[in-house]
């Protein structure tokens, strides 16, 4: 398959699904940016893909949020394709245990971050002539785990947030 003449950004992009997300666009042609708060994973994904722009960004602080868009559309000269991949496990604890700065966190990176992303996206994306928008999110945001609850909230909330877009943007 190919996807020749696209252009993609990729949060939390340089390990794991991220990573197997950017390589594969990649390798079918796309012009690839990612981002992604480690460092070290970030230099090694760019010592392996050197062709595929880069940014250090964290994508629960809307300014720096706002500074990787700017490099990525530097780069790319545009989006097709977002691909809202960055989260965390978050806690693992009792709900009467877990601290709230922790409940802030997850909630932070797994359903905000991909609101500030997403908000940036989409008038490149209409400016595109269209697009798409990937958001990952888990069975946890279908069914819920014990011991889990900042995680499954995240997840449900990034469930409701996709359908959501999908009824505002879609055809």
């Amino acid at each position: 398959m190919s996807a020749e003449g696209l252009r993609v950004l990729i949060t939390a992009g340089a390990a794991g699904i991220g990573r197997a997300f950017a390589s594969t666009f990649a390798a079918a042609g796309a012009t690839v940016f990612i981002c992604d708060n480690d460092t070290v994973a970030l230099e090694g994904f760019r010592n392996a893909y050197p062709a595929v722009g880069t940014a250090v960004a964290d994508v629960s602080v809307p300014a720096q949020v706002d500074t990787m868009f700017a490099a990525a559309v530097t780069f790319l000269g545009g989006l097709d394709v977002l691909v809202n991949n960055a989260g965390i496990a978050g806690p693992t604890a009792p709900v009467e245990d877990i601290e709230i700065a922790d409940w802030d966190r997850t909630i932070a990176v797994d359903l905000n971050g991909m609101f500030y992303c997403t908000r940036r996206a989409v008038p490149l994306l209409k400016q595109a002539g269209g697009g798409s928008i990937i958001n990952l999110s888990s069975i946890a945001g279908r069914l819920g785990f014990p011991l889990r609850t900042p995680y499954s909230a995240a997840k449900w909330g990034v469930v409701g947030f996709t359908k959501s877009l999908a009824i505002e943007l879609g055809p």
